[in-house]
């Protein structure tokens, strides 16, 4: 799981500031509106990839609106250097600001029916139920990794443990719900080549000779 760096929707933001080129410290319709179309670049990304559209719509103001109270001078930002890392790390941050806020926003990285077409977690879960479990396993993250954006940012990184991360799923599912994920390893076997039959002094018959 990769996160999506701005790149072309970047022209965007600066087409959009060109409209107005002024230093005031505030940004305007045309700028907040093009900022929020470039954050949908960031759709894809794990998390961001789960949410429904009034959601991300919600994420993206808060995002655009934590951009304008740094950088209130809208051209600044977007000529500074780094531009791209620094709405990245905007981004993560307010992932990270959610799932501490929510345990339950664990969902929008390992959803329930996800989880539940692994074997993770049994099927017909209720609402309290599914709560519960993603309360369990925020608690385990928290208490494997030093912080949550360590752990989000191994996930970024594709460096996250996985089998780590389903030992954690799997012992609060066994927890909750006594549930045992029960993994089978499948050996392929190749079945031995029959011996050909013996004469009645013991030796085998031998092949047939080729047809010509």
């Amino acid at each position: 799981m990769k996160k999506i760096l701005l790149c072309v929707p970047l022209l965007a933001i600066f087409a959009a500031g060109f409209f107005g080129c002024s230093q005031q410290r505030q940004w305007n319709h045309e700028q907040r509106k093009a900022m929020r179309e470039a954050l949908r670049s960031y759709r894809q990304m794990v998390y961001l990839d789960d949410l429904n559209d009034a959601e991300f719509v919600l994420f993206s103001d808060e995002v655009a609106g934590q951009l304008e109270n740094s950088y209130p001078v809208y051209m600044e930002f977007v000529q500074m250097q780094g531009v791209d890392d620094t709405v990245d790390m905007v981004v993560v941050s307010t992932i990270v600001d959610e799932l501490n806020a929510d345990a339950r926003n664990m969902r929008h990285i390992y959803p329930y029916n996800y989880l539940v077409a692994q074997g993770v977690l049994p099927a017909g879960l209720d609402h309290e139920q599914q709560k519960a479990f993603y309360n369990c396993f925020a608690a385990k993250v928290n208490a494997t990794y030093a912080t949550m954006d360590q752990f989000f940012n191994a996930i970024l990184a594709d460096t996250s443990d996985m089998s780590q991360i389903r030992r954690l799923e799997s012992q609060c599912a066994n927890d909750l719900f006594s549930w045992v994920v029960t993994e089978v390893d499948v050996i392929e076997t190749v079945p031995a080549t029959p011996a050909a039959p013996k004469t009645a002094a013991g030796q085998q018959t031998p092949a047939a000779p080729a047809k010509k």
